[in-house]
C-alpha cells in the first residue's frame, strides 16, 4: 500500500514537471513569437514610416507662412472702406493675443498641449473609450498641432495612411518649432465661422475690435468655436455659442488657467455680437469697385483676393456720403415732378393681414422711426377728410392729402405744377401697397407711439452720378456711379457715355479763344440750314429759347447757352481742330466729326468733364484724376505711389479768361441756382436736345464737381427738366456740405490778363453815347482798340458787306 502511494506520488511528480516544461516550453515559443511580431512590427513600422515618409511634405515651409489674406482698401484718412479675399484671415503675431486667448484655445481643444510631443497618446486613448462609451464619435484625439498638420500640410481626405501621416508630420513639427510658433500658426489658419479664419478676423466679424482688446468671455466665446462653427455662431445660435463658451471657461478652471470667480464673471458678461459688416457695400461701394477692377485687371485676380495688398485712396468718406445722400434726395424730388407709377401691389381685403404678418419677417421693416421709408397697406380713404389711412408692419398712420399732391398721372408734356391731385382718391385705394416716409406723430395721438405722419414715396426710377475731384492735386474726393450699388453696380461716372449737352460749349470756347476770340467777339445769333447733300439731310438748329438774338458777345452767348453760336464757332474754327483741344483737354471718347458736336451730341462720360473742367480750375494743367494714392504688398513694399501728373495744355490766361466767363453763366446765367453756395463759382449747364440728360459742371477754387441725372433706358425726363433744374440742386447740397466749414477763396488772377471797360452791346471801346457798358477780361494785347461807332454815324457801304458769323 505504501509502495503503491509512493509510486503515484512519483507519477504525479513528474506529471506535474512534464506540465511545467510544457507551459515553460510554450511560454518559451509565446515569447520568441512575441519577440519576433515586435521585429517584423518594427521593421513593418519602420518600412511603412519610410515609405510614407518619402512624399511628405517639408516642414520648412512652415516657418515662411504665406496664407491666403484679405486685400484691404482705405479711405484719405486711413479707414477702411472695403475688403477683397477668398479666406478672410488677418494674420497678426502672436504677441498681439492676450494671453488668455490662447489659455481658451489650449484648455478647450488640447489641454496637455504643452506636454506632448505633437501626438498625444493619452487623449486618443481617451478619446477612443469617451467614443466607445457614447456610441459615437464625441471626442476627438488631434492635438492642436495635428491640427496645424492637417491644414496647411495635407489634403482634407480621410484615410488611415493620411492620419499616420498626419501624426509623424505633428511629430516633427513639435521638435522644429517653438510652442509659441505653432499656436501662432494655428490661431492665425483655423476657421471659425462667417468667412472669417483666423482669431483677428473672427475679433472683428463678432465683436467689432481687435484680438488684443477682447475680454475673457469673449476670449471664451472664440475659443468654442472650431468644433462646429456653424453650429456654434453667436449669429445664428447665440443659446448653443453660451453654451459652449460656458463649456470653454469650465475647462480653464479645471487646467488651471482661471479661477472659478472669472469663470463667473466671464459667463455673466454680456457680449455686444455685432452683425458683420460688408465693408464693400457699405461704405463707399463704386469707388470701390473701380479700385478693385483696376487692381484685378493691373495684378491680376490672385493677388487681389490672397495676396493682402493694402490700398490707399484719395476717397473721403463723408464727402462721398454726401454726395450719396444728396443723389437720393435730388432724385426723389425729380421722381416726384414726374409723377407717380401706381402702388407696388393690390391686395384683397382677405389678403392684407397675411401680407402685413409677411413684412413683420423682415427686420428693416419693424424700423419705426422719422424719415424711415418703409411698405404699408392702404385700409382706407377718406374723401371727406381727404385722407389715406395705411397699416405697416409694426406701426399705422394717415397720409394727408398736402403729401401727396405731386402723385398725379405721369405726363412729359405738362410742368408738375399744371396738374396736381385734388382728391386721395384720384390715386390710391383700398389694398394698394405702398411706400411711406415717417414724417412724425399723428397730431393729437402722441400717446400712441405707432400712429404717425405719413407721406406718400416711391422708389426714383432715374440715375444719377456725380464726380469731384480736389483742384491743384487730381485726388478724386467723392465719385458715385448711381443711386444704389446692390440694384446696379453699373458705374454711370466713369461706365457710362451720355450727350453733354451744353457744357461740351467749355471745348468749343476754349478752341475759339486759342483761335483769337476773345470774351467781347460778337458773333450773330440768326437761322441758319446746313443741308448735306450726300446724306439727303438738312438741318435747321434752334436756341433752347427757340429765339434768335442778333448780334451777341461770346461772354453772353457762353451764359445764355445759345446753340446757334455754337455751331458758328465751330464752322469757322474747324471741327476737327476742336476735336483736338477736345482730347487735349480730357475727352478720351469717341466724336462725332460733324456740326452737332457743337450741341454735345457725342456721348461722354461725367469724370471726363470733371477732367475738362478741372483744367480751368488749374490754371491750364489737366491734372490725371488720381484715385488709389500708393498700393503696398503684404510685406509693406511700395509698389505703386501716385502723386499729380500735371500737364499744361492751356496757357494761365485763357483757363482764367474761360472761368471768368463760366462765373458769368452763375451770376446772371443759365447756372443762376448755383448762385446760392454764396462764394466764387464758376459752371456750365447742360441738357441734351432730346432731353434725357441734364449736367452741371461747375467748380470752386477748391474742388470740381460734375452731376449728371438721367434714366438708364434713355428717355425724357420731363418738362422743364434740364441741368439747372434737375442736376444743379444735387451739386448745390454737395457743395453747400462739403465746403460749409471751409474759407472762401477767390479764383487768382494771373498776371498776363487785363481788364478793360467795353460798350457791352458792341465788345468796342465805349463812347458817351453807350446803353450799357462793363469790364472784361482780355489776354494782354488782345483788348479792343477801336471805339463804338455813335448811333447817329453813317455807315459806309463797304460795311454791310462784312463777313458776319
Amino acid at each position: 500500500m505504501a509502495l503503491r502511494k509512493k509510486k503515484s506520488a512519483i507519477l504525479k511528480n513528474r506529471a506535474k514537471q512534464s506540465r511545467t516544461g510544457l507551459l515553460m516550453k510554450i511560454f518559451r515559443w509565446i515569447a520568441w513569437l512575441a519577440a519576433g511580431c515586435a521585429v517584423v512590427g518594427a521593421i513593418a513600422a519602420s518600412i511603412v514610416y519610410f515609405i510614407l515618409s518619402e512624399d511628405l511634405p517639408k516642414i520648412t515651409s512652415l516657418s515662411d507662412y504665406h496664407p491666403p489674406i484679405i486685400t484691404t482698401i482705405y479711405s484719405d484718412d486711413n479707414r477702411k472702406v472695403a475688403e477683397f479675399f477668398k479666406e478672410r484671415r488677418i494674420v497678426i503675431p502672436i504677441s498681439d493675443m492676450p494671453e488668455m486667448l490662447l489659455q481658451a484655445f489650449v484648455a478647450a481643444e488640447d489641454d496637455r498641449f504643452y506636454i506632448h510631443k505633437g501626438v498625444d497618446l493619452v487623449s486618443i486613448v481617451r478619446a477612443f473609450f469617451k467614443n466607445l462609451e457614447a456610441g459615437a464619435i464625441v471626442q476627438g484625439g488631434s492635438t492642436i498641432t495635428q491640427q496645424v498638420t492637417k491644414s496647411l500640410l495635407l489634403s482634407p481626405e480621410r484615410s488611415y495612411q493620411r492620419k499616420i501621416k498626419e501624426a509623424i508630420l505633428a511629430y516633427r513639427i513639435d521638435k522644429t518649432l517653438t510652442k509659441d510658433d505653432i499656436l501662432h500658426l494655428y490661431l492665425n489658419q483655423i476657421y471659425l465661422g462667417h468667412g472669417a479664419y483666423g482669431v483677428e478676423a473672427a475679433a472683428e466679424n463678432y465683436f467689432g475690435k481687435s484680438a488684443k482688446n477682447m475680454n475673457l468671455a469673449e476670449c471664451a466665446m472664440l475659443a468654442g468655436l472650431p468644433q462646429a462653427p456653424s453650429r456654434y455662431s453667436p449669429f445664428k445660435h447665440p443659446e448653443r455659442a453660451k453654451q459652449r463658451q460656458i463649456y470653454v471657461l469650465n475647462r480653464m478652471v479645471a487646467v488651471g488657467y482661471i479661477t472659478n470667480l472669472q469663470a463667473t464673471e466671464a459667463i455673466n458678461t454680456e457680449l455686444d455680437i455685432k452683425p458683420r459688416r460688408n465693408w464693400y457695400i457699405e461704405e463707399i461701394p463704386y469707388y470701390t469697385e473701380h479700385i478693385r477692377r483696376y487692381i484685378e485687371k493691373t495684378y491680376g485676380k490672385e493677388v487681389l483676393y490672397n495676396e493682402g495688398l493694402e490700398v490707399h485712396t484719395a476717397v473721403n468718406i463723408e464727402m462721398q456720403k454726401t454726395a450719396r445722400a444728396q443723389i437720393e434726395e435730388g432724385l426723389r424730388a425729380l421722381d416726384k415732378r414726374q409723377g407717380y407709377r401706381g402702388p407696388l401691389e393690390k391686395l384683397s381685403p382677405t389678403e392684407i393681414e397675411t401680407y402685413l404678418k409677411k413684412l413683420r419677417e423682415t427686420p428693416e421693416q419693424m424700423e419705426v422711426k422719422t424719415d424711415n421709408i418703409l411698405k404699408g397697406v392702404v385700409v382706407a380713404v377718406d374723401p371727406e377728410e381727404k385722407t389715406v389711412a395705411v397699416r405697416m408692419a409694426a406701426a399705422h398712420g394717415v397720409i394727408a392729402l398736402s403729401d401727396m399732391r405731386w402723385a398725379r398721372q405721369p405726363n412729359l408734356k405738362l410742368y408738375p405744377w399744371e396738374d396736381k391731385v385734388t382728391h386721395p382718391e384720384e390715386v390710391l385705394s383700398m389694398g394698394d401697397v405702398v411706400l411711406v416716409k415717417l414724417l412724425g406723430s399723428m397730431e393729437g395721438m402722441e400717446e400712441d407711439g405707432n400712429a404717425w405722419q405719413l407721406a406718400l414715396e416711391q422708389t426714383p426710377a432715374a440715375q444719377s452720378a456725380l464726380v469731384c475731384i480736389e483742384a491743384g492735386t487730381g485726388l478724386v474726393k467723392a465719385m458715385v456711379g448711381g443711386r444704389d450699388f446692390r440694384k446696379s453696380q453699373f458705374n454711370r461716372a466713369i461706365q457710362s457715355r451720355r450727350q453733354p449737352g451744353s457744357t461740351f460749349k467749355s471745348v468749343i470756347y476754349t478752341a475759339a479763344l486759342n483761335k483769337g476770340y476773345t470774351p467781347a467777339s460778337v458773333v450773330i445769333d440768326s437761322a441758319v440750314v446746313y443741308d448735306d447733300a450726300e446724306r439727303n439731310f438738312k438741318w435747321k438748329p434752334d436756341n433752347f429759347s427757340e429765339k434768335f438774338y442778333g448780334p451777341t458777345l461770346l461772354r453772353d452767348a457762353l451764359t445764355h447757352s445759345r446753340n446757334i453760336i455754337s455751331i458758328k464757332l465751330l464752322m469757322d474754327i474747324g471741327i476737327e481742330y476742336t476735336i483736338e483741344w477736345a482730347r487735349k483737354l480730357g475727352i478720351t471718347s469717341p466724336l462725332s466729326h460733324d456740326l452737332s458736336i457743337a450741341l454735345g451730341s457725342s456721348g461722354v462720360s461725367p469724370l471726363e468733364i470733371a477732367t475738362v473742367f478741372s483744367v480751368f480750375a488749374n490754371e491750364g494743367n489737366k491734372i490725371t484724376p488720381i484715385f488709389i494714392t500708393k498700393i503696398l504688398d503684404r510685406d509693406g513694399n511700395v509698389l505703386e505711389m501716385r502723386e499729380a501728373e500735371s500737364t499744361r495744355v492751356l496757357d494761365k490766361a485763357t483757363a482764367y479768361i474761360m472761368t471768368n466767363m463760366f462765373e458769368s453763366v452763375v451770376k446772371s446765367g443759365t447756372g443762376r441756382r448755383a448762385r446760392a453756395l454764396n462764394r466764387p463759382v464758376a459752371g456750365k449747364t447742360g441738357t441734351s436736345t432730346d432731353g434725357n440728360d441734364a449736367w452741371f459742371a461747375g467748380f470752386t477754387p477748391r474742388y470740381i464737381t460734375v452731376t449728371w441725372v438721367g434714366f438708364d433706358k434713355e428717355q425724357p425726363l420731363g418738362k422743364g427738366e434740364e441741368g439747372a433744374r434737375t442736376a444743379i440742386p444735387i451739386w448745390l447740397g454737395f457743395m453747400q456740405e462739403v465746403l460749409k466749414d471751409k474759407p472762401v477763396r477767390d479764383f487768382s488772377v494771373p498776371e498776363d490778363v487785363v481788364f478793360s471797360k467795353i460798350d457791352a452791346e458792341t465788345g468796342l471801346l465805349p463812347i458817351p453815347e453807350s446803353k450799357k457798358t462793363r469790364f472784361e477780361v482780355f489776354k494782354e494785347g488782345t483788348a479792343p482798340t477801336e471805339f463804338t461807332q455813335p448811333p447817329d454815324k453813317v455807315i459806309e457801304a463797304d460795311d454791310f458787306f462784312k463777313s458776319d458769323l
